[in-house]
C-alpha cells in the first residue's frame, strides 16, 4: 500500500471517531468489524443526553418560563418558587426520553450517514453537513415529547393534565396525531443546521486542542470544548426555539406559519427583536452546562464501549 493511501485510511479514522493505537509517531487504525460499532454510537449519545437531563432540567424549565412570558429571571424564579417543589419536576420524563433518544439519534445516525460518504470521497466538510442534516431530521421525528413537554410545564395545564400518559392520550383523542407535530418547521430549522455546524466546530476544535493523557483533563477538556460549542449555537438558534414553544403552548386551533408567529410575538414584545432574546442568558448558562455534560459523558461512554 502506497504512502498516500495510508495517509487517507489515517485522516477517515480520524473523522470517524475509531479507535486507533500509537506506533511510534503515527496512528494506526485498528480494524472493528462494521455492523458491532455502529450500536455504539447510539448508546454514547443516549447516555450523554441521560445524565444532562437529570442535572439540568430546573433550570430549563426557568428558561422556559422566561421564552414564554418574556419576562425577567427574578419573575420567573419567582413563580417556580410559588407553585412549590412538587411541580419542579413536573413533565421530565418527556424531555428525558425525548432527549436521550434525540442524542441516541444524533450521535448514532450521523455516524451512519458520514460512514459511507466519506467512503465515497466526499469532501469531508461537505460529508459532515450531510449526516448532521438528516441526523437532526430524524430527531425530529421525536418530537411529540417536546411537544407534551410544552405543554405539562405550562401552569394553564396544570390542572388539566395529570401527567404524560394523560396528555398523550387525551391529545389523541381530541386533536389526533397532527397535534402531536405543531411547531414542526421552526424545529426542522433548528435541528438540522445546528446539528451540522456542532459537529464541524467539533472535531475542528479537537484537532486544534492539546492531547491529553489522564481522564479527567480529557474530561475537563471536552466539557468545555462541547460547553462552548453548544452554548454559542443555542443563543444562534434561540429565536427559533421561542418561535416553535410559542407554536406549542397552544392545544387545538390551526397550526399557524413560522412567519406569521414571528411577527405576532414581535408586536407583543414591542416590536424590537432583542426582545426575541429574553432569557438568553440564562440559555446560555443551561447550554453551557448542558452541552459540556453531553460531550465530555459522550466521551467517556466512547473510551468505555470502544475499550
Amino acid at each position: 500500500m502506497s504512502c498516500d493511501s495510508k495517509k487517507v485510511d489515517i485522516s477517515e479514522c480520524h473523522l470517524l471517531g475509531r479507535n486507533c493505537f500509537n506506533k511510534g509517531d503515527m496512528e494506526v487504525p485498528v480494524p472493528t468489524p462494521g455492523f458491532p460499532i455502529h450500536w455504539k454510537e447510539f448508546v454514547c449519545g443516549g447516555g450523554s443526553a441521560f445524565c444532562n437531563i437529570l442535572i439540568s432540567y430546573p433550570l430549563n424549565k426557568l428558561i422556559f418560563r422566561q421564552m414564554m412570558h418574556g419576562v425577567e429571571t427574578t419573575f420567573a424564579l419567582n413563580q417556580l418558587q410559588k407553585e412549590g417543589l412538587a411541580y419542579l419536576y413536573r413533565g421530565m420524563l418527556p424531555p428525558l426520553m425525548q432527549r436521550s433518544l434525540s442524542m441516541s439519534l444524533m450521535f448514532g445516525i450521523y455516524d451512519e450517514c458520514l460512514r459511507p460518504l466519506l467512503n465515497h470521497k466526499v469532501n469531508p466538510y461537505v460529508a459532515k453537513t450531510i449526516a448532521g442534516v438528516a441526523a437532526g431530521c430524524f430527531e425530529a421525528t421525536l418530537m411529540p415529547f417536546e411537544r407534551i413537554q410544552t405543554l405539562l410545564i405550562h401552569p394553564k395545564y396544570h390542572k388539566q393534565f395529570k401527567n404524560t400518559a394523560h396528555a398523550a392520550g387525551y391529545i389523541l383523542r381530541h386533536y389526533g396525531v397532527k397535534e402531536f407535530y405543531r411547531g414542526l418547521i421552526p424545529i426542522l430549522l433548528r435541528n438540522g443546521p445546528s446539528n451540522a455546524m456542532f459537529f464541524i466546530i467539533r472535531d475542528e476544535v479537537r484537532d486544534r486542542l492539546p492531547r491529553q493523557e489522564r481522564l479527567i483533563y480529557q474530561s475537563m477538556q471536552n466539557f468545555i470544548a462541547g460547553a462552548s460549542i453548544g452554548a454559542f449555537l443555542s443563543t444562534l438558534f434561540y429565536p427559533l426555539n421561542v418561535i416553535k414553544i410559542a407554536m406549542q403552548c397552544e392545544l387545538g386551533g390551526p397550526h399557524r406559519t413560522i412567519s406569521y408567529e414571528f411577527k405576532y410575538i414581535l408586536s407583543k414584545r414591542g416590536s424590537k427583536f432583542s426582545n426575541f432574546y429574553h432569557g438568553a442568558l440564562l440559555n446560555i448558562s443551561r447550554a453551557f452546562l448542558s452541552w459540556g455534560i453531553i460531550n465530555a459523558s459522550y466521551e467517556i461512554c466512547r473510551k468505555l464501549l470502544y475499550a
